[in-house]
């Protein structure tokens, strides 16, 4: 027997942190995945966490608990998904370190992931988006400082993390005007700005008054924006644009929409998916093709250069009688 804690420990100090050198959020997405099992372990076994050993996690209990995830919690496939990574990360590190346990490893690696229905991407058209970014009330601070926000994630498709992540340094405007971001893997990339988004955004800068270490898009008090304050926010202000833009449905508006409105925007306007797939920061460009799914402009045009089918409605009949014998038999 062998106990779980000593391997658990050294997998997020030696593995994630020293060996893979895996950012906070990784770290911290992995950390509520394994703390989740180890409480569902616990309350099962009837065992303290700390005493827990690899016999207590065989193959079944991880399904059990992957489906107490969707059937008690509520989550999607996508999200169980997501715990299942972080646990077969655990066990294929504890492959090395405990041979004696190979079979129950290897059962637990064996688990597949879930197949779940992929939708559409929904995104903002420009009357919407241009609703949407009017709403801020610009006489509030709070209002300004989300209309700069608002405009600089639908002209630039940053993620909420890199929105909420970034300094006022971050920026460079005049000749060159551009944002630079760290997004996933560790990646730096710097997306170019149009005129208008520098324009509002110069004078957020102003007022902003921030050294360049300090958040571009703070609170009241100076601290940097949640991920969920930036989902109040935007459906905050998707509320009030759609007294004037009623297509806009507040309640399945998040800020990803808006990074997927970047996308659209630009596969519209003619840009290659590979030069997307830089802009968004893809790893691989087969992330971007689910916009082409979801621009129904690229297949109306598509449909427009095919021949036109002219053949006459109805049945064929042959007009011979011999014909008409042959095509009977």
């Amino acid at each position: 027997m062998s106990l779980i804690a000593p391997t658990l420990q050294s997998f997020f100090t030696d593995r994630l942190a020293n060996q893979r050198h895996a950012s906070p959020r990784t770290i911290a997405s992995y950390r509520d995945s394994l703390r989740m099992l180890v409480v569902f372990v616990q309350e099962r076994v009837g065992k303290p966490a700390s005493a827990l050993d690899w016999q207590d996690l065989p193959a079944e209990t991880i399904s059990t608990f992957l489906d107490h995830l969707e059937r008690e919690r509520g989550n999607s496939a996508r999200t169980r998904n997501l715990r299942l990574t972080a646990i077969r990360s655990l066990f294929a590190y504890a492959a090395l370190r405990h041979p004696e346990h190979a079979a129950l490893i290897q059962q637990v690696l064996a688990i597949p992931a879930k197949r779940y229905d992929k939708q559409i991407v929904s995104f903002l058209t420009t009357e919407q988006t241009d609703a949407l970014i009017a709403a801020p009330d610009l006489a509030r601070w709070e209002g300004r400082r989300d209309r700069a926000l608002l405009l600089l994630a639908v002209q630039t498709g940053l993620r909420v993390s890199e929105l909420t992540g970034l300094n006022c340094g971050d920026l460079t405007l005049g000749t060159g005007a551009c944002v630079r971001c760290q997004g996933k893997g560790r990646k730096h990339r710097a997306v170019p700005l149009i005129g208008a988004t520098e324009a509002v955004l110069k004078v957020w800068l102003s007022e902003r008054a921030g050294a360049r270490d300090e958040p571009l898009f703070p609170t009241r008090t100076g601290r940097r924006l949640s991920a969920d304050a930036v989902q109040r926010l935007v459906r905050k202000h998707a509320t009030a644009a759609a007294q004037h833009c009623p297509s806009i449905h507040p309640d399945k508006l998040h800020p990803h929409v808006l990074r997927h409105s970047c996308a659209m925007a630009l596969l519209q306007a003619g840009v290659d998916t590979a030069v997307i797939a830089l802009w968004l920061g893809h790893a691989d460009i087969r992330s971007t093709n689910v916009y082409l799914h979801a621009d129904m402009t690229i297949k109306q045009r598509a449909l427009e250069l095919t021949t036109p089918n002219s053949a006459p409605p109805g049945r064929y009949r042959p007009a011979d009688p011999l014909l008409a014998f042959l095509e009977g038999l």
